[in-house]
């Protein structure tokens, strides 16, 4: 990862380095989600899917009642499950593109002691090229799976709309 001597010479506070953030957005319990493998990617997300479905379905069937139009409150639970999914997978997404960003910047803007005394330090070329590779080989891939999964709980949309014209 990062030597201890391209730290001597960085004045920006470890808490603040890009490095430093993406360490620990790869350790955080929720951002971590997407490095996993893809069978714990997809059990982690299927888990929220679950307890969107829970929370949707007594909304669901307020609107339908189950026994009556079981169909259009299938279709409104997964909707409302898709929902969750989607507001979980936009704050994985948002995350790692901004570390991606501050990876990806010439320059680093840190605080010293307060939002009152904010410093831009360039990086140098070495640190630079570093945190390129790491946005290229370890970033990159992560929001694409991010984003095929936009893309899946797109399509159980339109499924889902698909169904609500068939059945209404």
């Amino acid at each position: 990862m990062m030597s201890e001597s391209s730290v001597e010479f960085c004045p920006v506070p470890q808490e603040q380095q890009p490095i430093y953030e993406y360490q620990q957005m790869q350790d955080s319990w929720f951002s971590g989600w997407a490095t996993l493998e893809y069978v714990d990617y997809g059990k982690k997300l299927s888990w929220v899917g679950f307890w969107g479905l829970v929370l949707a379905s007594p909304i669901a069937a307020a609107s339908f009642h189950p026994f009556e139009y079981p169909i259009q409150f299938v279709i409104c639970s997964v909707l409302g499950s898709c929902f969750v999914l989607t507001l979980v997978l936009s704050r994985l997404y948002v995350g790692w593109v901004y570390i991606r960003d501050r990876l990806n910047d010439h320059k680093i803007f840190y605080e010293e002691s307060g939002w009152y005394d904010g410093q831009v330090w360039l990086k140098p070329t070495n640190m630079l090229n570093r945190d390129r590779l790491i946005v290229t080989y370890e970033i990159a891939p992560i929001l694409q799976r991010l984003r095929r999964s936009f893309w899946i709980v797109g399509g159980l949309v339109l499924i889902s709309g698909l169904g609500w014209l068939i059945v209404g």
